[in-house]
């Protein structure tokens, strides 16, 4: 009886895993490695990260219920879908406001396109909506 009590427990506690899982990859960004992650009030917060996306790797359109501004730590040529590739370059900055879409870019140059994000968005809601 103790036997089946505890599979029932683990199969319980690995099934709340998978969905807490599967909620987290299809809200996030798979490149995206957290840093810091800090409350500004009780309805916001600040979240720093570095995102490297690979030769080949697309970053989908999408907005964030909140500012982003990024610095460039590698630059690498980009390519917007019908446009000519474009550098983005090693040292510039960028910002994105509140609810407007942006990305939906592939990395076309040889090395990975490495940024530094600082989103400052509403708490509690996915960082990123993707947009379709």
């Amino acid at each position: 009886m103790r036997a089946v009590r505890s599979i029932a427990i683990a199969l319980s506690v690995g099934a709340l895993i998978a969905t807490v899982r599967a909620d987290t990859v299809g809200t996030d960004l798979a490149q995206r490695h957290e840093l810091k992650r800090a409350d500004l009030s009780p309805e916001m917060e600040v979240i720093t990260s570095i995102d490297e996306i690979g030769k080949g790797e697309t970053l989908a359109r999408h907005s964030h219920h909140g500012v982003e501004t990024g610095y460039v730590l590698q630059g690498s040529m980009v390519q917007l879908p019908g446009q000519a590739p474009t550098l983005m370059q090693t040292g510039s900055s960028f910002m994105n406001a509140r609810d407007v879409p942006h990305g939906g870019f592939t990395v076309v140059g040889d090395q990975p396109l490495r940024l530094l994000t600082v989103h400052v968005v509403d708490k509690g809601k996915p960082l990123y909506e993707w947009v379709k």
